[in-house]
């Protein structure tokens, strides 16, 4: 029996990243209820490997259009609707069994939100005498939509650590909930009550998060555990399509370097953590104090064997030759590079400023370094041409790293969102609001997204075989030192025979069976015409495929 149950609802989608699941925010909830008094559970709906395929929902339709499948080649983006996580009825019972008189379910993105809103009515049917109460990016942003559901009681916006310490206290000393910072409260008249969101002014003056919560035994990579660490809230740049930037309700922050390297100990010492990812928006904006953090972790951990990585991405032109030298001796072997365009007019509608110098730079010096790189464009943004977006992979094409195709989205709270709303390119749906669903058809269209992220894989794979100089292409794919299934491999370079011969992508069923994906001919013309303009990394490639046709 416990005071307040903290719940991670599951999802539906097409495909689900476990390190990227972990409740963080949560466990940081979690610390702030304990530290006043609270017991307190987390029930992470994500925390199973198990999955079962579901019918794509009515207000999908149509995205089967572009998912063909299954399809075996290397190719292939998704084809199954899956259910991630525990059943409804599961949470429900153990929401019932932990007797908690407050129960927090965590609503992160708009697009799940209704999975967020099924666990609570799940929940209220078993537990009609707890408090609901939820939280998250989606209700603060939205409130008024989740409280339209009478299993939710409350909403609490901004950060839970100041908040909802304060309603579990005025819940149970059965006081007011008026005054509390972020609440939303149905007044008499059903009328609700909405304010401001809650904000942690001081990061440091709350406790490390509650890590023997979480499901620890569950998210593992080979070697050990895995860890989320935020070094900042918030963002200080103004891009038009992120809801976390400096023109966002909460306001960028930075802790004291000394509390983060305190949390790292904890999760590497007393729980085998050897995988981090900083969630920070921008981990490397301030130099001299990344580069003091670096030293420290350097120092601190070199004998645990330690892999960092930033996946929300590092901007470029913050990273110079001594940040990534100690990055590399601290634990990095990856870096995600957010590149966004190369074209003046949709950085310039992004509001972001061109980095593609900076980019060039930290390709060579990560090159020598031995560090990987990913570096990720955005494609398919309201008034986006899908061209420019070919002339992004091109640009990735030309140079010594993988291909991360963003598909945009529109994030409630970011500038862009209310742009899209004015001018009625919005999903119907909410669920539609999210990168998988293709969600804004204007200047690129829905086939376009698609073709965009086909002709992102197809670009991998180029890569893939350019780095394999053992695999002679077309005769004997010999498969000494790859990591690909050979007969996939195989299939693989035929098919991309194929495309280069007439721009159709084409995808394997499990008979054998060739079938063609749905894409813009005018696109996967653009990118073949174009490749076989460039010179650097494919010239050894197109003399032994392209030259033949």
């Amino acid at each position: 029996m416990v005071d307040v149950l903290l719940i991670q609802p599951p999802i539906r989608d097409f495909y689900l990243t476990a390190k990227r699941t972990i409740p963080h925010g949560l466990a940081c909830i979690a610390a702030s209820l304990e530290k006043e008094g609270f017991t307190v559970e987390i029930l992470d709906g994500l925390a199973t490997a198990k999955s079962r395929i579901i019918a794509l929902p009515p207000e999908m339709a149509g995205l089967d259009a572009f998912y063909l499948g299954p399809d075996l080649s290397p190719f292939s983006l998704f084809h199954h609707f899956r259910y991630y996580g525990y059943s409804l009825e599961h949470l429900a019972s153990r929401a019932k069994a932990s007797g908690a008189f407050l129960i927090g379910i965590s609503s992160l993105f708009t697009a799940y939100g209704e999975m967020a809103l099924a666990t609570a009515e799940a929940v209220r049917q078993v537990c009609a005498g707890a408090t609901i109460v939820m939280g998250g990016h989606h209700p603060t942003a939205r409130p008024q939509s989740v409280m339209a559901s009478s299993a939710v009681d409350y909403v609490l916006r901004g950060e839970g650590e100041v908040s909802l310490p304060l309603l579990a206290r005025a819940i149970r000393e059965e006081r007011s909930v008026r005054g509390i910072p972020g609440i939303v409260f149905r007044k008499s008249d059903q009328s609700l009550d909405i304010s401001p969101p809650a904000v942690m002014a001081d990061l440091d003056a709350y406790p490390l998060p509650a890590l023997h919560l979480l499901r620890n035994d569950y998210y593992r990579r080979a070697g050990g555990g895995t860890a989320v660490i935020m070094t900042s809230r918030g963002c200080p740049m103004h891009c038009s399509y992120c809801s976390m930037g400096n023109s966002a309700i909460l306001p960028y922050r930075q802790r004291n370097y000394d509390r983060v390297l305190a949390e790292i100990d904890v999760a590497v010492k007393e729980y085998g953590v050897r995988f981090i990812d900083f969630e920070d928006e921008h981990l490397t904006l301030h130099r001299e104090l990344i580069l003091r953090f670096l030293e420290q972790l350097i120092a601190r951990f070199r004998d645990y064997d330690l892999e960092f990585r930033a996946m929300n991405g590092l901007y470029p032109g913050s990273l110079d030759t001594e940040m990534l030298l100690l990055m590399k001796q601290a634990g990095f072997r990856t870096l995600n590079l957010s590149l966004c365009s190369i074209s003046p007019g949709q950085l310039q509608r992004f509001n972001r400023p061109d980095v593609s110098r900076a980019f060039d730079r930290i390709l060579k010096e990560s090159l020598t370094l031995g560090l990987d790189t990913v570096g990720y464009i955005i494609v398919g943004a309201p008034d986006q041409d899908p061209l420019e977006s070919v002339a992004d992979l091109l640009f990735l094409a030309q140079r010594n790293v993988l291909a991360g195709v963003s598909v945009y989205y529109p994030a409630p709270g970011s500038s862009d969102f209310e742009a899209c709303r004015q001018r009625g390119l919005l999903p119907e749906n909410a669920m539609l609001m999210r990168a998988s669903a293709l969600p804004i058809s204007a200047t690129s269209t829905r086939e376009d997204s698609a073709t965009l992220m086909r002709l992102g894989r197809i670009l991998n794979f180029m890569k893939y075989l350019d780095d394999h100089p053992d695999i002679c292409y077309g005769e004997n794919t010999r498969r000494e030192g790859a990591s690909l299934p050979q007969k996939r491999l195989e299939q693989g370079v035929k098919l991309l025979q194929m495309f280069f011969q007439d721009g159709h992508i084409r995808g394997i069923k499990s008979d054998g069976t060739l079938f063609d994906h749905r894409v813009s001919l005018k696109l996967t013309g653009a990118f073949i015409d174009g490749f076989k303009k460039e010179g650097n990394r494919f010239q050894r490639w197109r003399r032994q495929t392209l030259d033949q046709f």
